[in-house]
């Protein structure tokens, strides 16, 4: 678990900038659920928004630990701030480095990476959340160009993206191999934002529905061949739960940093509430729950930096984090009483923000279908 002098320098310096920027906009971003764009002017300023990517193309040169770092610091003070920084990161920017042209990576990376610009990921539907290959929204090749149709909800940072990657089915009668992904331009004729909806949880966020009516984009926003589109989701859904499973840690440990020191200071029975031992037996297992999260992550973090198989980590880490940054919050609550269940404190928001954490690049009813084929599979 050693790190080098590099990833803890950058650790160090998203700390600084989550306590001193982002936590006091933390409370003001989740009440009026804005997406805070000066946050993210300053992460682009720093060039947080592409930490694992060559300089060559704006990024930092980094890697997914230091990824990892860098959500887990904010999402200890802000779980939608962090959120928009893995889906931007995970969900857009490497799909695109990853399987795009040369042309694809020189035209749209430097703007993701150091350009001020975001990145969004479409993939669910109405009636395809869990099932990717119940996908409906199609491209029809027309000429040079695909006409893109099709209705995608619940996509983190829609409103607020540039460039959005969108899963669409070029071949029905192939299914799942008749999947095929593109690269589309927000301000392409064809593609607008529908309905917003109010969140329980993560409300800072951006997050909306996307129509694409007629949606013509040209054959060279195709990312990869026709037919690539569910293996190249697998691996992008792969990728984006290191990045949940950091998400949740940062929200766990954010979580028992604050009722640490609530229960330090709150008094009951003339005495403070941490010397009773049902205060210390949530304590405990908050921490050990987040020291167990905290392996599962950085161990899938390191396989997939080290180029070795890290599917089945990534799920195990993203399950493990999620549901124990539930329990987390729901402690906290727990031991904060009455003030817990008020938003005059901050554990309500970590609550609700970890939530979705449970949801969101894969229930964990689905992380636990795929181990469980690894397991049977072995």
């Amino acid at each position: 678990m050693e790190l080098t002098e590099e990833q803890e320098m950058i650790r160090d310096t998203v700390r600084e900038i989550a306590r001193e920027q982002i936590e006091p906009r933390a409370e003001e971003i989740d009440i009026n659920s804005r997406f805070p764009k000066e946050t993210f002017e300053t992460l682009h300023e720093l060039g947080l928004m592409g930490v694992p990517f060559p300089e060559a193309y704006g990024g930092a040169d980094a890697d997914t630990v230091t990824l990892a770092l860098v959500v887990e610091e904010i999402a200890k003070v802000c779980g939608s701030t962090a959120l928009g920084l893995a889906a931007h990161t995970s969900l857009c920017c490497w799909p695109v480095f990853a399987f795009g042209s040369d042309e694809q990576k020189k035209q749209y990376l430097p703007g993701l990476l150091s350009g001020g610009q975001f990145g969004a990921l479409a993939i669910t539907e109405p009636q395809a959340g869990s099932d990717v290959g119940a996908l409906k929204t199609t491209a029809v090749v027309s000429g040079d160009d695909y006409v893109i149709n099709g209705t995608k909800a619940f996509i983190t940072n829609a409103g607020v993206a540039s460039v959005c990657i969108v899963a669409t089915v070029t071949d029905p009668e192939k299914g799942k191999q008749g999947m095929t992904n593109f690269i589309v331009p927000t301000d392409a004729p064809g593609f607008a934002l529908g309905s917003v909806d109010e969140k329980l949880g993560m409300r800072g966020s951006d997050w909306a529905e996307v129509v694409l009516t007629d949606c013509r984009v040209p054959a060279a926003n195709r990312l990869g061949n026709e037919g690539d589109g569910f293996e190249q989701l697998m691996a992008i859904l792969d990728g984006g739960r290191i990045g949940i499973a950091a998400l949740a840690l940062g929200i766990a440990e954010g979580a028992l940093e604050k009722t640490t020191a609530y229960a330090q200071e709150r008094k009951q029975f003339g005495r403070p509430i941490t010397s009773f031992q049902a205060t210390k037996m949530k304590l405990a297992q908050m921490a050990t729950d987040i020291e167990a999260a905290r392996h599962l992550l950085f161990n899938a973090a390191r396989r997939k930096d080290a180029g070795q198989p890290f599917a089945v980590e990534a799920s195990m880490a993203k399950l493990f984090a999620s549901e124990a940054a539930v329990r987390a919050c729901k402690e906290a609550i727990q031991i904060y009483g009455g003030n817990g269940y008020s938003r005059e404190y901050p554990v309500e928001r970590y609550y609700r923000d970890a939530k979705l954490c449970t949801i969101g690049e894969g229930t964990s009813e689905i992380q636990r279908i795929i181990i469980a084929r690894h397991i049977l599979q072995s």
